[in-house]
């Protein structure tokens, strides 16, 4: 199982995920710009190292990972996201969505248009998530 993930990390590397991943972090390096915008551009580096190599990983709210709420998963993490989606959500959920239409052109390209989906998904409502390791 592990060779096949690494087969289709490599392949999803070269079909989108380094340019997706380095858009999550020059989203990143923007947000850091500020000191407000710093917990969204670490957000963006954790979700840009997601991108680059998705499978095997996947995105859960920390509110299910911990049991209990946290700055991110309450109100203030909704206005954030809201925040997000203006500035950065929307270009990058678009974007994803592009490299979906794109890798959807062939049979083989499925698994990373729907890993793409997934991304944009992610993409939109970002705070208040984490990444860990598939069991």
């Amino acid at each position: 199982m592990a060779v096949l993930r690494l087969i289709f990390n490599i392949a999803w590397f070269v079909l989108g995920g380094f340019v997706m991943g380095l858009a999550w972090w020059l989203a990143g390096i923007l947000c850091f710009i500020s000191i407000i915008g710093i917990p969204f551009g670490r957000a963006c580096f954790i979700i840009g190292e997601m991108t680059f190599w998705p499978f095997g990983q996947e995105q859960i709210s920390r509110r299910h990972l911990t049991g209990r709420d946290d700055l991110g998963t309450g109100a203030l993490g909704m206005v954030g996201n809201i925040i997000w989606f203006l500035l950065f959500g929307i270009w990058l959920a678009i974007g994803h969505l592009v490299h979906a239409l794109a890798c959807f052109v062939t049979i083989i390209g499925i698994p990373f248009g729907i890993q793409h989906l997934k991304l944009a998904l992610l993409s939109l409502t970002p705070i208040g998530q984490t990444v860990v390791a598939k069991a």
